[in-house]
């Protein structure tokens, strides 16, 4: 099971919409997926379609991490019911995309003092559920306790940053801090890589800027980078799936978001499960 952060120490460059598009590749890939909605502001909960039914969100969860049961209380995305499942339906997949929900509960944990058992309490949720092949966490864009507990529990962390210089720099921050956080809590933790979101090809500030990212980060910076979409504000507010999204620039983000995920789970995984479709 792929435990991965989706981290960005400045906020506003889009880090829950990379999560939700990760989230829909896996959805239309047929691997099994669990988004942990870490953000107290649940706008990853939201954007999932998600309909509670009396499930605990996960603040509380965390809070009694030791006998808390994390699967019981996950609920599915909205978007599992959609054209995607009737794509997969023939072919034996049964589309899982679960969904672990946020609230401004979980809060309580967004402070820089939390000690090591504190840190460990998404891992002990985490360390109770099977049947996911990869593991989402939209974290906050803070270095607070929150991202701190997602990289304790994470394998990977996949960076978010704009081709802007306050974004470059932020995650620059982000670097240093994640080779300071695996020398004392974290050994094993690796940096999946850089995505550059919301490119706009026609900018030269941004052309500028993603030279830059090459330079400063060589092959950690991902390719594709993202292009900025005119009307991904829409899809979210429709609480849809990029792969659901009519239109031809939906389904070039969709390919984006298809490519990211193969450097995530692995281009050998991935053609497998779509091979199945």
């Amino acid at each position: 099971m792929q435990v991965v952060s989706i981290s960005s120490l400045k906020g506003g460059v889009g880090k829950t919409s990379v999560t939700l598009g990760l989230a829909s590749a896996a959805l239309a890939a047929g691997i099994s997926t669990l988004v942990v909605d870490l953000d107290p502001h649940a706008d990853a909960t939201t954007g999932l379609g998600v309909r509670a039914g009396g499930q605990l969100d996960i603040g509380r969860l965390l809070k009694n991490a030791r006998r808390a049961d994390l699967a019981a209380n996950t609920v599915p995305s909205g978007w599992v019911g959609t054209a995607i499942e009737q794509n997969l339906a023939g072919s034996g997949v049964k589309p899982v995309l679960d969904v672990a929900m946020g609230s401004a509960f979980s809060g309580i944990y967004d402070r820089p003092d939390l000690g090591r058992r504190d840190l460990r309490r998404l891992s002990t949720l985490l360390s109770r559920v099977t049947g996911y092949g990869l593991v989402l966490i939209d974290c906050p864009p803070s270095l607070n306790g929150l991202t701190r507990m997602a990289w304790t529990a994470s394998n990977r962390v996949l960076l978010v940053a704009e081709p802007g210089l306050f974004s470059v720099a932020g995650t620059e921050r982000t670097m240093r801090a994640i080779e300071l956080f695996k020398a004392e809590y974290a050994p094993g933790l690796q940096t999946a890589g850089i995505v550059a979101n919301r490119v706009r090809s026609s900018s030269n500030e941004h052309t500028f800027r993603l030279a830059e990212m090459k330079q400063m980060f060589n092959d950690l910076l991902l390719s594709p980078t993202i292009a900025e979409q005119a009307n991904w504000q829409q899809i979210q507010g429709a609480a849809h799936a990029v792969h659901h999204w009519p239109g031809e620039s939906a389904r070039q983000a969709s390919e984006y978001f298809d490519e990211l995920l193969r450097s995530l789970v692995g281009a050998g995984r991935l053609r497998s499960r779509v091979a199945r479709r």
